[in-house]
């Protein structure tokens, strides 16, 4: 994987390490190339509990949510979109959108993140502190 064609992926929930959908584990069930860790970053929005994971809508005005930042080989997109259920058509949860996203001391980087659809989060709790495991693990 070359830095010029490099695809990147912004996580925050369940696709983290050591999480429910671990996408290196992803990665490696399917022969895929490991993915990279670039760093941790944040994006802006609400992030919101649905039980076993959590959904992100977008609002530069929102709580900065952590989430990580992986390069990846593009055979992997397609892996996340089903882990992801997003299909082209379909009135999906999940969306696959690109957004800039900065890292600390870095320059923004395009990445591919799943946000949730609005009209979804009717009734979810809003995790406050922004952070999907530190939520999980306050839960107990």
């Amino acid at each position: 994987m070359t830095r010029a064609n490099a695809i990147h992926v912004f996580v925050y929930g369940t696709l983290r390490a050591g999480e429910a959908n671990d996408l290196r584990v992803a990665a490696a069930k399917r022969g895929i190339p490991e993915p990279e860790l670039l760093g941790t970053a944040t994006l802006h929005g609400r992030l919101y509990d649905f039980g076993a994971y959590p959904g992100l809508v977008l609002d530069p005005t929102g709580t900065a949510v952590r989430g990580d930042v992986y390069r990846i080989d593009a055979a992997l997109v397609p892996v996340l979109d089903e882990i992801e259920e997003v299909y082209p058509g379909g009135d999906a949860l999940f969306l696959r959108e690109n957004h800039a996203v900065v890292m600390l001391g870095s320059e923004p980087v395009d990445c591919i993140v799943y946000p949730v659809s609005p009209q979804h989060i009717a009734g979810r709790p809003v995790i406050t502190g922004g952070d999907w495991v530190a939520h999980r693990l306050s839960r107990g």
